[in-house]
């Protein structure tokens, strides 16, 4: 008999243990996946804050700063599901929310006129910071917290204003280089933004205006080089000593 109930304390340890073995591990594995996905609304909302940072010399319409503010408030409500202690996150989920009211203007059509920098550098993170933006878009487009009517205009912009970036950079490179007399350097520059420009579907505005504008440069530098020709093959008709070898010489 004591051996029997013994046998049923032990079997009873041994479930006893297995089921708080099993509690524990998946305590720990809610845990994991707690950390994970706060870790990803994390990077969700560095990602986010960074590209606003980036872009902040940019010409970005209200209607993408509003759907980036947007971003940044469903990850911090994420966030405030999974840790609800985490410190000010009330305050900062009020203020994303107040910057994520879409405007009711209309999304611009083309990028207004800004001053471009002359550092390489920074028009590489301007270009760089486009890509980005056009990337959110993208993802909250496809989770479908932008309309589509939104999605297009603003895709169209980022696509012109890159564009712009682009073709006066290299149009701004092409004037400089005139400027130090290397018209070989600015001739390609030019050609360059002229095929950038003709690449594009949809043949606007600027992009016939730009490439009139770039066109013009190109015949300005042909002209350039023609009159630096003229001089020395003049000058070759005046002095090629090959002339006086087959001149005819009169006998005296």
């Amino acid at each position: 008999m004591i051996f029997t109930i013994i046998v049923i304390l032990i079997i009873a340890l041994i479930i006893v243990a297995i089921i708080i073995n099993a509690v524990q591990q998946h305590k720990l594995e809610e845990e994991a996946n707690k950390r994970r996905e706060l870790t990803k609304v994390k990077n969700i909302i560095d990602e986010t804050e960074n590209t606003l940072m980036a872009s902040s010399q940019l010409p970005v319409p209200m209607h993408m700063l509003a759907i980036l503010n947007g971003r940044i408030h469903s990850a911090l409500t994420t966030m405030s599901k999974l840790n609800p202690k985490a410190f000010d996150i009330q305050q900062r989920i009020e203020d994303a929310a107040n910057k994520s009211q879409m405007p009711e203007s209309e999304i611009p059509r083309f990028p207004p006129a800004f001053n471009l920098p002359d550092n390489d550098k920074i028009i590489v993170q301007f270009i760089q910071a486009i890509k980005r933006l056009r990337m959110l878009l993208r993802a909250e487009n496809t989770k479908g917290r932008v309309s589509q009517y939104a999605y297009t205009g603003l895709d169209i912009y980022f696509e012109k204003l890159q564009l712009k970036v682009n073709v006066e950079t290299l149009a701004k490179r092409g004037q400089a280089a005139i400027n130090s007399n290397m018209l070989g350097s600015a001739r390609q520059y030019y050609e360059k933004s002229i095929k950038a420009l003709e690449a594009q579907n949809n043949q606007d505005e600027y992009c016939v205006q730009k490439s009139t504008e770039y066109r013009a440069k190109l015949s300005e530098i042909q002209h350039i080089l023609l009159s630096e020709q003229q001089p020395s093959i003049e000058s070759k008709k005046e002095h090629d000593p090959m002339d006086a070898q087959f001149e005819t010489k009169t006998k005296w």
